[in-house]
C-alpha cells in the first residue's frame, strides 16, 4: 500500500492525481473523509467493488454508498424530488448519507439496493472531494475495518494482511470522529435511519 502524508484541508495535486489516476485503472484506495477513513474505488468498476467487498469481509449482498462532487452529480443517479434537493443544498457538504430512489444507470449492481436505492454522500472534506472530481467519477465509500469491527482511526493502525490488499492510501493522522447520520429521502418527508455525525436538524 502506497500511502501519501498530506495536511487535512491541504490536498497535493500531484498526490491526489497519482490516487485518481489509481482509482481509474481500477485500484482499491483509502481517503479521508469529514467522519472516518474510508475504503473505496471507482463505483462504475465492478470488479474493483469486488475486491472492496473482500477486503472488509462484507455481505455481498449488501450494497455500498458513494460519494457525489456535488448535488447535481447525484441527480445523475438518483430521483430528487424538490424538497429533498432543497435539504441537501442546506446540508451539504457534511457528514451526512441520504437514501434515495436509483435511476437506471450504468452503475453496478452491487452499488443498488434490493429495494432499488443508493445511498449518497458529498463529506466536507476538501481532500475526497477533490478526489472525486479529479478521477471524474463517483467514488464507493465504505468505513475501513473489517465487517463488524470498530472502524479504523489511524492508517498505522490498518493490519499488515488488509493494508496489503490495497493499492493506495491517503493519511491525514488519526480521524477519532462518529459515522455519518443517514438518512431516507424516498418519501414526502426525512425519516431518520442512523443518528451519526450530522445534526438532526429538518
Amino acid at each position: 500500500m502506497k500511502t501519501f502524508f498530506l495536511e487535512d484541508g491541504a490536498p497535493a495535486y500531484d498526490a491526489l492525481r497519482e490516487v485518481a489516476d489509481i482509482i481509474l485503472s481500477g485500484g482499491v484506495v483509502i481517503y479521508p473523509t469529514d467522519t472516518i477513513y474510508g475504503l473505496g474505488c471507482d463505483a462504475f468498476s465492478k470488479d474493483a467493488i469486488q475486491r472492496v467487498a473482500r477486503i472488509k469481509k462484507r455481505d455481498a449482498v449488501k450494497p455500498f454508498s458513494f460519494i457525489c462532487q456535488d448535488v447535481a452529480q447525484i441527480s445523475e443517479f438518483a430521483f430528487v424530488s424538490n424538497w429533498a434537493y432543497k435539504l441537501m443544498n442546506r446540508l451539504l457538504p457534511g457528514p451526512y448519507t441520504f437514501i434515495l430512489e436509483a435511476r437506471k444507470t450504468n452503475l453496478p449492481k452491487k452499488m443498488i439496493g434490493k429495494r432499488n436505492t443508493v445511498g449518497v454522500r458529498i463529506p466536507d472534506n476538501v481532500i475526497c472531494r477533490k478526489l472525486v472530481e479529479m478521477a471524474g467519477r463517483p467514488l464507493v465509500t465504505t468505513s475501513v475495518n473489517i465487517a463488524g469491527d470498530e472502524p479504523v482511526e489511524d492508517l498505522a493502525d490498518i493490519p499488515e494482511d488488509q493494508a496489503g490488499l490495497v493499492d493506495a492510501a491517503i493519511s491525514v493522522g488519526p480521524l477519532r470522529s462518529g459515522p455519518s447520520t443517514v438518512v431516507d429521502l424516498r418519501g414526502s418527508a426525512p425519516e431518520l435511519i442512523r443518528e451519526g455525525r450530522g445534526a438532526v436538524v429538518w
